[in-house]
């Protein structure tokens, strides 16, 4: 994706099949659309598609048939961002970092912003059902040129 200007990337993860109208209307306005896996349902993907572009990677529970053409990870770029994502972080190649500005990331269920070195690393957290006592969340980038802001969302569940 190339365009001048300020880009609107909405995070969303572990949706576990529940799409909450809360978590829709977060991603109202949003130029593109990472899930970081454990999306539950082809539906959701339908559903997320008809607000913008749509990048995906499969989770650890998306397992049924309609997964199965789902990648483990995406590479994304917005401009000059190189935007990396995969579901658990846990499982991040140190090659994959090369060129890259972002890691998008789920499976912990917990929102978490960080930087390492000149690398944004983002868990949107869970959109889907609440687990434990994390909160229920969504993320998103604000791209400008090669300025990259992160945010997380708490959502009312």
């Amino acid at each position: 994706m190339s365009r001048v200007g300020l880009i609107r990337v909405g995070l969303i993860s572990d949706t576990h099949g529940l799409l909450r109208p809360q978590a829709l209307a977060a991603l109202q306005g949003s130029d593109h659309i990472i899930h970081a896996g454990d999306i539950g349902s082809a539906e959701i993907l339908q559903t997320l598609g008809r607000i913008a572009p749509l990048s995906v990677v499969r989770g650890n529970n998306d397992r049924d048939a309609w997964a199965e053409d789902v990648p483990e990870i995406a590479n994304v770029s917005f401009g000059a961002v190189r935007v990396h994502v995969l579901h658990d972080l846990h499982d991040l190649a140190i090659a994959a970092l090369r060129g890259v500005a972002v890691v998008v990331s789920g499976h912990s269920h917990k929102p978490h912003i960080e930087r390492r070195d000149s690398v944004l690393y983002v868990n949107p957290g869970s959109a889907g059902p609440r687990r434990f006592k994390l909160p229920v969340t969504v993320g998103g980038l604000s791209i400008d040129g090669t300025s990259v802001q992160a945010r997380i969302f708490e959502l009312p569940a």
